[in-house]
């Protein structure tokens, strides 16, 4: 028989590990190396007859769906035309989305066979076992983990009354050494294809926390690879210069003896350009981690930290294990080594968390610093604790996945809405990096950091000004209105903050509109770089370019007070990727310069 497995991604960087994985096990320890398992990467951006076209082509006889709350709406759709041109084909479905309420998806979609409830790679492996056995010497009944269609009245298997639906029981958990490497098999084809995608890998499966919102708290054994094994996969990695390997592991440093491990490993073995990224815990660090983190080359390592809420009440209600001081404390010390990108998150929606709450939790964790605060929304999973408490805690979230929180107790729906409002000023003039030193200027100005995003948030709002396509360009000259019209004392410094932001960024092809005009300073530029094409005083590395060459490889602004500042786009900072700055106002030839335009002080 064909089998299809079918991953729907959100993006096209991202890829699906569990599919992988299921038909590696599949071929190695099922010993189907030679049945046809197939996978079928789509993301939620194509249409669905594109999908329902290449699924067809390959004349599948059981398919498999990998379900999450970002891809079950076109599942569905999928669901309903899939029988129409192969309606002999078995369809399965797997993957947290469909695992914890199995009975209703089959219930609705009777073309559905079954559906792998939790784990997949044994159950999916005893599925190809069933359909390849002529003699169907082994029945549904006794694979774990799944829910099927059965009229009959089969032994040693739960049944939903009247309905003829049913469950075995769960497997074994599956010792996670014993799973084969998912890519081992990939053609240097394949990896070309993921050059410029994430590639994700797990080094163990299970967290030791209880987090209501989560799925993961439901299963606490923490089972982790054998490091013999992490290693050699990491180095095949590291020898096809992936770009970014995504450790999956809800906790990744829960283990200590485990991370450190395998992080000397990657510290011995830098490619130079692989980035490696991880989720964890920031109160389980220790100064003994921080050290070796701090000896990676700069961009290698990429940490995401859940914070979440700085709430007491809330992170005690959420079943959640924090120290907050610990939590500050860590993360400033990782970001004094200047090497590490680090993500926080918030979730907005939490229990026993109102707005003012929320905007406290805001204010902390931007004092942090980190290069990403992600400001998410409560997802309401099905399976998850938080489901279970959603009438005590009022819980209103949408119909429709992601069940995205739209009411508390304690959060309005107003609320949300001008959370919501904050969340886009966040990634727009924050998590882009793009609005660095304009920002610092705008944090003098306001007594707390929310208040900088609530402010925009009404800027947007009175202009008209959300649901546009803004271009970068766009949004500057935006936020430069706002300033001239609220803080009008400000301008000539928001004037130089913005056209830094725009020269840290790129060498702009024209200069911005509300930059200021250096036609005065034209011969001494022209001075510097024929002095730079002889000497290389501040441009080392451009040696064999002429002057020329030089002005048009980097960028001179002199700013309001005269300071002369000098963007290198060859050097540019591994985190932020922003161009080198180098301040030439102290030398000779600018203080000259400067002096005779009027500027007696240079800094």
């Amino acid at each position: 028989m064909r089998y299809l497995l079918v991953a729907i991604n959100a993006k096209y960087i991202h890829s699906n590990l569990g599919v992988y994985s299921l038909r590696a096990y599949a071929r190695k320890k099922g010993s189907f190396s030679g049945v046809p398992i197939e996978i079928g990467e789509y993301t939620i951006n194509h249409s669905l007859g594109s999908i329902l076209k290449d699924i067809y082509r390959r004349k599948p006889e059981v398919i498999g769906f990998s379900c999450y709350i970002w891809n079950i709406g076109l599942v569905k759709e999928l669901l309903s035309d899939l029988p129409k041109i192969l309606p002999q084909a078995k369809i399965w479905l797997g993957g947290p989305e469909v695992s914890y309420h199995g009975e209703a998806i089959l219930e609705e979609f009777p073309q559905v066979s079954g559906i792998m409830a939790g784990e997949g790679e044994e159950t999916f492996c005893r599925l190809v076992q069933f359909y390849e056995a002529s003699s169907r010497a082994e029945a549904l009944e006794e694979i774990p983990g799944i829910l099927y269609r059965s009229a009959g009245d089969l032994k040693g298997t739960k049944a939903t009354e009247g309905k003829g639906i049913r469950r075995t029981a769960p497997g074994s958990p599956l010792d996670l050494s014993s799973l084969p490497f998912p890519y081992e098999d990939w053609e240097e084809e394949r990896w070309q294809e993921f050059q410029h995608r994430i590639v994700y890998y797990e080094s163990s499966r299970g967290c030791p926390f209880s987090c209501s919102y989560c799925l993961s708290s439901i299963d606490k054994r923490v089972r982790f690879r054998d490091l013999s094994l992490v290693k050699r996969e990491m180095q095949f990695f590291l020898d096809r210069k992936v770009r970014q390997v995504k450790f999956v592991d809800r906790t990744f440093n829960c283990k200590k003896s485990h991370a450190m491990e395998i992080w000397k490993y990657l510290e011995e073995h830098d490619n130079g350009v692989t980035n490696v990224h991880f989720e964890i815990g920031a109160d389980c660090l220790d100064e003994e981690e921080i050290a070796l983190l701090h000896r990676m080359r700069p961009g290698f390592i990429q940490l995401e930290i859940g914070v979440q809420t700085t709430n007491p009440d809330t992170i005690r209600e959420i079943r959640r294990t924090m120290d907050l001081e610990k939590v500050a404390r860590m993360t400033a010390m990782v970001r004094a080594g200047g090497n590490i990108h680090q993500h926080l998150d918030l979730i907005a929606g939490l229990p026993l968390e109102d707005l003012e709450s929320f905007r406290r939790s805001f204010d902390q964790v931007y004092q942090m610093r980190p290069h990403q605060l992600q400001l998410g929304f409560l997802k309401v999973l099905k399976g998850s604790y938080m489901d279970e408490q959603k009438k005590v805690y009022q819980l209103q979230f949408t119909h429709h996945p992601p069940y995205e929180v739209l009411s508390t107790r304690w959060l309005s729906f107003d609320d949300v809405m001008r959370l919501k409002q904050v969340e886009e000023m966040v990634e727009v003039h924050y998590n882009s990096d793009q609005f660095r030193e304009t920002l610092r200027c705008l944090e003098a100005l306001f007594p707390r950091p929310i208040q900088i995003f609530e402010a925009m948030a009404d800027w947007y709002e009175e202009k008209n000004l959300w649901d546009v396509s803004h271009s970068r360009q766009a949004r500057y000259e935006i936020l430069l209105e706002w300033i001239k019209e609220q803080y009008p004392q400000k301008i000539e410094e928001i004037r130089d903050a913005l056209t830094m932001d725009v020269y840290l960024r790129e060498k702009a092809k024209s200069r911005p509109a509300f930059a200021r005009d250096l036609s005065r300073y034209k011969e001494g530029f022209r001075r510097f770089y024929r002095e730079e094409e002889q000497k290389h005083s501040f441009l080392k590395g451009y040696e064999g370019y002429d002057s020329r060459q030089l002005e048009r490889m980097t960028h001179i602004e002199v700013l309001s007070d005269g300071q002369v500042l000098l963007f290198d786009y060859q050097n540019r900072d591994p985190l932020s990727h922003n161009a080198a700055v180098v301040e030439l106002s102290g030398q000779s030839l600018w203080k000259e310069e400067m002096e005779s335009h009027g500027f007696l002080y240079c800094h």
